[in-house]
């Protein structure tokens, strides 16, 4: 059983205006004759507040594997996500808030000891990471802006700047997250497992 925690919240706590770190996740389940009930009802546990880049939080809200049935059997599936990145047939739910990107121009950022944080946060995720920030998952990410502004970059410096709202789908394609702004950004986004070709298939070779 998923269990709430100490206090009952009763809204994400928000008084800024900004997503708070601290999400609120309500849980659904059967009960012994069918009926719909509350399986939880408190903060998300897998939240990591970064110590090493200032401003960037993740929180994995839920996810699902290839076995996933209904009805749920009331273990949190997320503490024993062992890769960010899901295989087909597997979900990931994450909700992940972006410092300005001068946090990482910043005169006292250290790199490697952040590289090292991302990988202990996000095994998986982490370690297909470029230097410039740009990575690619065989996945379907679908999405939306919660809060702020964040530039989507693709390949050969194609960009497009989404606002707050602002939906998208990753359709596996390499790209990085840029927040040129001077507030974080927060996003929501699902992260789907799916199949893919062998490199060789695709027209350009590439």
């Amino acid at each position: 059983m998923i269990q709430a925690s100490g206090r009952r919240i009763l809204v994400s706590e928000n008084s800024s205006g900004r997503v708070p770190v601290h999400l609120r996740r309500v849980v659904t389940e059967h009960g012994s004759q069918g009926a719909a009930k509350f399986a939880g009802d408190g903060a998300v546990p897998r939240t990591d507040i970064f110590r090493t880049v200032p401003g960037l939080v993740s929180r994995m809200i839920w996810s699902t594997s290839a076995s996933t049935a209904i009805p749920f059997n009331g273990t949190d599936p997320t503490p024993l996500v062992a890769s960010f990145v899901p295989e087909p047939g597997e979900t990931r739910f994450l909700v992940l808030t972006f410092p300005p990107d001068a946090v990482f121009i910043s005169p006292d950022f250290d790199g490697p000891a952040a590289l090292a944080e991302n990988l202990a946060v996000s095994p998986g995720l982490a370690e297909r990471f470029e230097p410039d920030g740009k990575h690619q998952t065989p996945t379907v990410d679908y999405g939306i802006v919660l809060d702020g502004e964040i530039w989507m970059e693709l390949d050969g410096g194609n960009e497009t700047r989404l606002r707050q709202f602002d939906a998208f789908v990753q359709n596996g394609t390499r790209h990085a997250w840029r927040n040129k702004s001077d507030k974080p950004a927060t996003i929501a986004v699902v992260l789907v497992g799916a199949r893919t070709p062998d490199l060789t298939d695709y027209d350009d070779g590439l």
